[in-house]
């Protein structure tokens, strides 16, 4: 058979209607850097000294430089995890998102975030996925959760 770029695929597509409210889709644990706090501060032009200053952040209470809220954010893309390739091309857009920052993050911590549907709600021609976002940590404290929303073709 002919090789086809379009029928390539990592996981077959799903539409709206075969989603269910409770499907998890993980994205692999990664363990935080300060390569990567240091990419993460460029790129973001984010150049406050909690972030990359040892004796600033011990000085104001911490034990470390504090990762960046919405680096550990980013953890929670969609696109960290296999949910869009399901979404295939019946994804329209990402439509909000929210979170909630409950514990610091530091350089070494690794950091486990999952998406769990927890609505849907079908809209004539288009569906909402409602999905909580967790992250926890390696002392399986939860470091930040949320919520996303994206709007999918039925």
């Amino acid at each position: 058979l002919p090789f086809d770029p379009g029928d390539f695929s990592i996981v077959p597509a799903r539409s709206f209607d075969e989603l269910s409210v409770g499907e998890v889709f993980r994205a692999p644990s990664r363990t935080l850097t300060d390569a990567h706090a240091s990419a993460f501060q460029t790129v973001s032009c984010d150049n406050h000294p909690i972030h990359y200053d040892v004796e600033y952040a011990k000085r104001y209470g911490h034990e470390a430089p504090v990762v960046h809220g919405l680096q550990v954010l980013a953890f929670t893309a969609p696109g960290a995890t296999l949910l869009p390739h399901y979404f295939g091309n019946v994804f329209i857009s990402f439509l909000e998102l929210s979170c909630h920052f409950l514990k610091e993050v530091h350089s070494g911590d690794t950091l486990y975030p999952s998406l769990t549907i927890t609505d849907l709600k079908p809209q004539g021609e288009t569906g909402v996925v409602t999905t909580k976002v967790t992250v926890y940590n390696q002392k399986s404290e939860l470091v930040l959760e949320g919520q996303h929303k994206y709007l999918l073709k039925r």
